[in-house]
């Protein structure tokens, strides 16, 4: 037994069996063979290791971003001339990622509590019954008071009351919007050092800041932006979404290749329009624009009152999109083995050809494979069993010869 186990051990460690290969000397299978594996060969050059970067691990950026505007508007209602600055026409004030301009307003001033009807068309009534007192409606300006009024057919309401309403106030659009963002690719800050990066990169310093203007071919990679140009380069009118208001936003494109210098990784950016088609025509268009209200109160003789706005603005969001790649030798072997394993498609499509479609078909089969007679293969076992035990019987082991 313990020899057997020997032997068995020794056939398994100092033995190699390779596949018996037949070589065919056929013109159109070695031509479709070597088509085949040249068009695999392209695939895993040109496409996994030069566009997909086959060979690179990927990475994710955490990402930081604040806000500066700067710039004043100008606005003359009823001849009250005013002067805007950021802490008026920028909400919020902090500086966020995401930030509201104002470039349209209607003010509302003097407003204070009291009862009223109902604007004509909303909530009619014929009746005292079909004011509910202390009801709301989803529609509606206020609370109902129970009261019908019979001059409007509209139910009274208890709600803030308007005085004087001025018309549509709009802005300059000379001002200047300055961010700052921040990334780290986690997965690779303990290798490349100093990958903290900010869009002030190197050559961006505060000389250089107070002098230029971004500028898509000139000045790429100048933080600050007139905002005329952002809503020029996202596609709309300035004069138009400014009277309406609308959403932009500013991608800022981090796609860094860490097998390269670390100062050539550099933010690239760009504007879309999010609010809708710029060449779509008003008409088509459901809800047009972005506004909002705020309320400023103050009490007034005893009487608390309030001045509302409305107001008409450009939505900005800065978005940071992320990417880093560094060479990595597990995806790269996983590459090259999937590469490697896709060759196998030459060998499959040249057995179809060789062994169904080519005239001597028969030949190439009788070639490929040994087929054995079944009374032949049993008279073979039973030799090589009595050859064995003679071997077992003289105290001889069978070898491999």
């Amino acid at each position: 037994m313990k020899s057997q186990i020997t032997n068995a051990l020794s056939d398994f460690f100092f033995e190699y069996e390779t596949p018996r290969q037949v070589l065919v000397r056929n013109r159109r299978v070695g031509v479709v063979c070597r088509l085949i594996q040249l068009g695999v060969l392209a695939y895993i050059i040109g496409w996994v290791f030069i566009y997909e970067k086959g060979y690179q691990s990927t990475d994710t950026a955490v990402s930081s971003v604040f806000t500066k505007m700067k710039g004043v508007g100008y606005t003359n209602v009823s001849g009250r001339e005013t002067v805007w600055d950021v802490a008026d026409y920028v909400f919020p004030s902090q500086g966020d990622a995401s930030f509201v301009v104002m470039t349209n307003f209607i003010i509302t001033e003097g407003q204070k509590m009291g009862t009223c009807p109902e604007l004509p068309g909303k909530h009619t009534c014929s009746s005292n019954a079909d004011c509910k007192g202390g009801s709301f409606k989803r529609t509606g300006h206020g609370q109902m008071t129970g009261v019908c009024v019979n001059a409007t057919k509209t139910c009274e309401v208890l709600t803030w009351l308007d005085m004087s309403i001025s018309p549509p106030i709009q802005q300059s659009k000379i001002k200047t919007n300055y961010f700052k963002t921040q990334i780290i690719f986690s997965l690779y800050y303990k290798l490349v050092f100093g990958l903290l990066r900010s869009n002030l990169v190197e050559g961006i310093d505060g000389l250089y800041i107070s002098k230029c203007l971004y500028d898509p071919a000139d000045a790429p990679l100048c933080p600050i932006f007139k905002l005329g140009d952002i809503v020029k380069l996202s596609g709309f009118s300035f004069e138009k979404i400014a009277k309406e208001g609308g959403a932009i936003g500013i991608v800022v494109d981090w796609t860094c290749n860490l097998d390269v210098h670390i100062k050539h990784c550099k933010p690239e950016y760009s504007f879309h329009g999010l609010y809708g088609n710029a060449n779509e025509m008003d008409e088509v268009r459901t809800s047009m624009g972005y506004n909002f209200r705020y309320a400023k109160h103050y009490i007034e003789n005893g009487v608390s009152k309030r001045t509302l706005l409305k107001v008409f603005g450009i939505r900005f969001d800065i978005i940071v999109k992320s990417l880093a790649r560094k060479f990595d030798i597990i995806p790269t072997l996983t590459a090259i083995g999937s590469g490697v394993g896709i060759f196998g498609v030459a060998t499959v499509v040249c057995d179809l050809v060789l062994l169904y479609l080519l005239p001597k078909r028969e030949f190439y089969k009788n070639m490929k494979f040994k087929y054995t007679d079944t009374e032949v293969q049993v008279r073979s076992d039973v030799l090589l069993l009595f050859g064995f035990k003679h071997k077992m019987a003289a105290g001889r082991h069978p070898t491999s010869d």
